[in-house]
């Protein structure tokens, strides 16, 4: 029996070891990602009952809704850490470590400046704001909204320059390790919220603070653990600041700025049009079925966050054979995946009383299969943003993404307001404004790999 495990595990190691480098590392980090990212969905699953069960369904959609709202002001980043991401890569396939760190240095300095200046401006503005008016909630409630979303707020600013990092080991094909330190501050903060149960009564303060720390505190260790040692060679400094000389850095990052705006609008509008226009037990069942099928998205995440980097440096080899070949099998696994979520639709109802307790909240089917719907089509068109991404190929995604959020919001008060769909009406019309991924870069990936054309396609 040991000299078949140990055959085994030998046959384990020939084929994570097998291939040219680009390969081992992805499958390094797909098999690291396996656990890591298994250990994150089953926290993340934990994390909503027992957090449904400190605050109640409906102050946890307050949580979501106000968590969306300051979520808007990730924009802000101007696509900074995207573009790192492509320009330290691109660096680090030359051999380039001078370029590298200039990259890195440059993009905290801008993160911490534009940040800071928000932060402040945002103070000021929050005494100015009804909360209560906002989130169509009892006026008692005010003094609490106000201070929790400070506390959110400040969570978002540090988050965004903190976990540059994690960009900076996608960047160089490790997201395994990138995925264990979120791994980490979610832990922290089941951890918290657990304490909180046992010893707390409810309170939307605590739930932020003990949602907000723990995940700072946890990047705040990666980034003096990394740069003192792994990336010591990277770490950021006053003397490596250069905007001028890192200005292809910022007109990336200018294009991703403008598509992670139609990002947000998309996923952060949803709770807030749900909020307005039902009520905030509806923005919980909604997140509820998102967070369910969104496990799938999770485990293709798993398989597909090698290919961006790797993207870029197969890209720049022309080694166009390695893309086709992957980009085969990113869709196949993408058809595995529909057959396992409808699985998951018809024991929908089953899991979510398993899961959140019998009779905690009942969803409507079509809520469900229109999730399903939503991811099984987000999945398809993920795989060829990905590699678009990778090679810096944002032009079309770039106007179209000035367009959807526009068409979003407009399908979706209409499918509201006019025909009297339901909460599931949100999911119709992500469908409907997601022009690029569904049409636009399966085209584009097309004309580039497998017509070899350029000009107008690759920008």
């Amino acid at each position: 029996m040991i000299q078949n495990i140990s055959l085994g595990y030998q046959k384990v190691l020939s084929y994570l070891n097998g291939g040219g480098t680009r390969n081992v590392k992805a499958k390094k980090n797909i098999l690291s990602s396996i656990f890591i990212k298994g250990a994150s969905i089953l926290m993340s699953l934990a994390m909503v009952p027992l957090t449904i069960e400190y605050v109640n369904p409906s102050r946890y959609g307050i949580w979501l809704t106000l968590s969306s709202i300051v979520g808007w002001f990730a924009f802000f980043d101007i696509g900074l850490t995207q573009g790192l991401r492509n320009k330290f890569a691109e660096a680090i396939a030359v051999g380039d470590a001078k370029q590298a760190k200039v990259y890195v240095s440059t993009t905290y300095a801008a993160l911490v400046l534009i940040f800071f200046v928000v932060w402040v401006l945002f103070l000021i503005t929050n005494s100015f704001l009804d909360w209560t008016e906002i989130l169509k909630v009892d006026a008692s409630m005010t003094s609490e909204l106000s201070v929790l979303v400070i506390i959110v707020f400040t969570y978002f600013c540090l988050q965004f320059i903190l976990k540059t990092v994690t960009s900076i080991l996608t960047a160089d094909q490790q997201p395994a390790k990138a995925s264990f330190i979120e791994l980490v501050g979610q832990f922290m903060a089941l951890l918290s919220i657990y304490l909180l149960v046992a010893t707390t009564e409810g309170s939307l303060i605590n739930l932020g603070l003990a949602l907000c720390i723990s995940p700072i505190l946890v990047l705040v260790l990666a980034n003096y653990v990394l740069f003192n040692k792994k990336y010591k060679a990277y770490k950021p400094s006053i003397s490596n600041i250069d905007f001028k000389h890192a200005k292809s850095l910022f007109q990336l990052g200018g294009k991703f700025f403008i598509i992670q705006i139609a990002a947000i609008v998309q996923y952060e509008s949803a709770n807030i049009i749900i909020a307005r226009n039902f009520s905030t037990t509806d923005v919980t069942a909604f997140n509820i079925v998102y967070r369910y099928f969104g496990i799938l998205n999770m485990a293709f995440a798993i398989f597909l966050t090698p290919f961006w980097s790797a993207s870029t440096e197969a890209f720049m080899k022309n080694d166009l054979q390695w893309i086709k070949s992957s980009v085969k099998k990113y869709n196949y696994l993408n058809l595995i995946l529909v057959l396992v979520g409808l699985v998951m639709l018809f024991f929908a109802q089953d899991i979510y009383n398993l899961w959140l307790g019998e009779g905690t909240l009942e969803i409507d089917f079509k809520l469900s299969l229109w999730g399903l719907i939503f991811f099984s089509i987000f999945l398809f068109g993920n795989t060829y943003v990905s590699f678009l991404n990778g090679i810096s190929a944002l032009r079309i995604q770039f106007w179209s993404s000035i367009i959807s959020p526009f068409l979003y919001i407009l399908v979706a008060i209409y499918l509201i307001n006019e025909l009297n769909l339901g909460v599931f009406a949100l999911f119709v019309a992500a469908l409907i404004a997601n022009i690029n991924g569904a049409i636009l870069a399966p085209l584009q990936y097309y004309m580039i790999v497998v017509k070899n054309k350029k000009g107008f396609w690759l920008k």
